[in-house]
């Protein structure tokens, strides 16, 4: 019989930090998943930002 292994992989939402301070009304978020076990700290990626047309950095919110 396979063994019962715990789910390692979460789901995780990425917003972006420049559209916060840009004050322009509206948000760029992403969804993900992310291995608990490969990355414990919170994620940061470059994503592409539809409102402010350009690629900004998307940090993992909580």
């Amino acid at each position: 019989m396979a063994k019962k292994t715990k789910d390692v992989r979460i789901q995780v939402i990425l917003e972006c930090t420049e559209h916060k301070k840009s004050g322009l009304p509206g948000k760029s978020r992403y969804i993900t998943t992310k291995s608990k076990k490969n990355t414990p700290d919170r994620l940061e990626l470059k994503k592409y930002n539809p409102v402010l047309r350009k690629m900004t950095i998307h940090k993992e919110t909580k």
